[in-house]
């Protein structure tokens, strides 16, 4: 998954209530365009450029996935949304809100409908001071300078006024600050690396992915399933047990908790299915010996797809090994994981149907299971 852009945006408002319009528009760029990860204190200002009234300015720091010419349109559509209307040739004038990319990081757009960084940005101190709260040390593409060296240099003399309220980031809305481990589980294309990637994206977790595409094993065990399924499972067993016993050991004083896209237990429900039944029976008592070591997620939230939705994005991923890979295969892995959960009491279970989201694709999927993750 690709990793996402970070856009600092402008917001202002001096029309009607102009603090309840740049709380609505961040609102509304959460559930449309991405995550916001900061926002800056909100000053009253004087109209620049014309007579009016006072604006309310802000800044907010967000991550999407999104182009800058898709976050522009949709930005459009959320001042159509809160009231704003242009007038053509009108020039300056008051606006129920105004919604601007100032840096798209290191991009430099010049098209059109889309110039980035902001032209003029320099000269505009109600653009300067709230970027400055949360992006002080950020360079100017074109001019490399740090916005507080443009805000020193500025030449504006608009005093501008903090105002003691301070706008509410919906992204906080989802807290995982209760758990230190969340394991991602599910079957085969069920989504679960997508999920685990996203959430350590906006949530600054520490992200452990499974290394299941190094395994030399797998490709073989799909060609030839009695041949390789014990040396398969071994092999995946042994790297699980090492990967987590490494990756939970090391503390990072920079991320707020773990997601991982599985956890070792899924070796016990996967070999169940893969090998004979003495094959098995050895298999469990070297499982039960490695397994009572390791540290349990507080967190363990089960994906479920139906087996329709599986292939479909088995096929879509395109991974030649997966191909052929019968639903008879994905109907027994579904069921070996809900037999588990049914039994586990040491830890949180959430069991989320996805068959009829698309969470990669759709931001309001994706918010939809984030709500059903981190919610009680």
């Amino acid at each position: 998954m690709k990793k996402p852009i970070t856009y600092h945006i402008a917001l202002g408002s001096n029309k009607g209530d102009k603090f309840k319009n740049l709380q609505n528009a961040l609102d509304a760029i959460h559930k449309k365009i991405g995550h916001i990860k900061r926002i800056s204190k909100v000053y009253k200002s004087p109209a620049f450029g014309f007579e009016s009234d006072d604006f309310f300015n802000a800044c907010a720091v967000m991550a999407s996935h999104l182009s800058a010419e898709q976050v522009l349109q949709e930005l459009l559509n959320i001042e159509t949304a809160l009231g704003r209307t242009r007038k053509q040739g009108a020039g300056y004038e008051a606006r129920t809100i105004d919604l601007d990319i100032v840096f798209a990081e290191t991009e430099i757009i010049d098209t059109k409908t889309l110039q980035v960084p902001h032209p003029e940005m320099e000269k505009r101190r109600f653009v300067l001071q709230p970027l400055n709260d949360i992006a002080s040390k950020i360079k100017h593409p074109k001019l490399n300078k740090e916005v507080a060296v443009l805000l020193n240099e500025c030449e504006d003399e608009s005093v501008l006024e903090p105002i003691n309220i301070w706008l509410k980031n919906p992204s906080k809305t989802y807290d995982f600050s209760q758990y230190n481990y969340i394991a991602i589980e599910g079957n085969i294309g069920a989504g679960k690396t997508s999920l685990a990637t996203k959430m350590a994206q906006d949530f600054n977790a520490k992200l452990i992915l499974e290394r299941f595409a190094d395994n030399p094993f797998l490709p073989k065990f799909y060609k030839d399933a009695q041949r390789y399924a014990f040396t398969l499972e071994m092999s995946f067993l042994a790297d699980r047990y090492q990967q987590i016993s490494d990756d939970l050991s090391q503390l990072d004083l920079f991320k707020d908790f773990i997601v991982s896209d599985y956890d070792v237990f899924k070796s016990l429900i996967f070999s169940k299915i893969t090998l004979a039944e003495d094959e098995f029976m050895l298999y469990r008592k070297l499982f039960n010996l490695m397994y009572k070591d390791l540290k349990k997620p507080e967190l363990y939230v089960y994906l479920y797809q139906n087996t329709e939705r599986l292939q479909q994005n088995i096929k879509k991923r395109g991974r030649d090994y997966e191909q052929n890979i019968d639903n008879d295969y994905l109907e027994k892995i579904n069921a070996g994981y809900l037999e588990f959960l049914k039994t586990q009491s040491d830890f949180n279970v959430k069991i989320i149907d996805i068959s009829d989201k698309d969470f990669v694709e759709n931001r309001a999927d994706y918010l939809w299971v984030l709500g059903e993750v981190c919610w009680e």
